[in-house]
Order: C-alpha cells, then sequence, then structure tokens
C-alpha cells in the first residue's frame, strides 16, 4: 500500500515574519512537499516534488492547504477557552489517507492540542476517539457539527485519495536511488 500524509502546526499567534500556519506533505513517509502561510507558496522538496511542481494538482494544492490551514485556525480559536493555558496554543493535526489495490482502504485525522495527542477521527467509519480526557468537551462539539465531519471525510478520503494516486504516477516513473 502507498499513504499520503500531510501535518499541519498552526498557531494561535506569530510574530511578524513567521507563519501561523506550516504544513509538510509525505508520500509514502518521503517528505516532498512543504507549505506556510507567509507566501501561501508550496515549496517542492526532492526529485518527486520538482516532479509535480509542473502538475495542474499543484494549484490545486497549494490552495486546498491555504483554505484547510484557514479552517484548522478557526476550529483552534474554538478550542482556545477550553484548554488552561496562558500561553499562546498550538494545533497540529495529521491527515491521513492510505491506498491499496486502486481504492482507499484508510483515512483519518490526528489532533495534537500544545504538544498533547487529544483526539483522532477515523473518516472511513465517521468515529471520535478522544485520547486526552481533557479534549472531551472538543470532541463532543465538533461531533455535533456533522458539517465539520463531512468536510474532513471528503478531504481525507477523497481529495487525499485523489493526490495520492496522482503523486504516485510520478514516484512510480522515478528512478530507484543508487
Amino acid at each position: 500500500g502507498h499513504s499520503l500524509c500531510f501535518n499541519f502546526t498552526i498557531k494561535s499567534l506569530s510574530r511578524p515574519g513567521q507563519p501561523w500556519c506550516e504544513a509538510q506533505v509525505f508520500l509514502n513517509k518521503n517528505l516532498f512537499l512543504q507549505y506556510n502561510s507567509d507566501n501561501n507558496m508550496v515549496k517542492p522538496l526532492g526529485l518527486l516534488g520538482k516532479k509535480v511542481n509542473a502538475t495542474s494538482t499543484w494549484g490545486e494544492l497549494t490552495q486546498t492547504l491555504g483554505e484547510v490551514g484557514r479552517d484548522l485556525r478557526m476550529l483552534l480559536c474554538d478550542i482556545k477557552p477550553q484548554i488552561k493555558t496562558s500561553d499562546p496554543s498550538t494545533l497540529q493535526v495529521e491527515m491521513f489517507c492510505q491506498h491499496e489495490a486502486e481504492r482507499c482502504t484508510g483515512a483519518s485525522w490526528q489532533f495534537t492540542i500544545n504538544g498533547e495527542k487529544s483526539l483522532l477521527f477515523d473518516a472511513m467509519n465517521m468515529t471520535w476517539t478522544v485520547i486526552n480526557h481533557e479534549a472531551s468537551k472538543i470532541k463532543e462539539t465538533w461531533k455535533k457539527d456533522r458539517g465539520l465531519e463531512k468536510y474532513f471525510r471528503k478531504l481525507s478520503k477523497g481529495d487525499c485519495d485523489h493526490w495520492l494516486r496522482e503523486f504516485l504516477g510520478h514516484w512510480e516513473a522515478m528512478p530507484e536511488p543508487t
């Protein structure tokens, strides 16, 4: 099987010139793209990054990373009052999709709040798992928002799987490292 993973880091506050959102994208655990909110650009890394840079998916991905970053920042604003800290908050989110035998076999979101793994959303069967009991209220709030769950499912099971298939064609055409 193959996997595509997006790691987002969202900060409630950032200094001028510092991005409030950063994302890294991995294909089969190989980092090949980086994004930051400061310039709203995706930076290609390595041979695969250079290959997919010229595709139509690239522009679509840049736009989507910006949108997801803004949406996650709004979620961070929602959870800030429920977290007991006076420090600026951070939200780390891992969106993951897996593909085997021409179909999506896994899609999930893991939420880490201020360094604590907190929630897991399985987009395949639309279920939430609380990892840190302090996130129970957040889970209840998000679970009530069916639109949010559908959005997470569409991104991880739909868009992520689509991009994974797109990038796999370039990945498989790459020469093996010597």
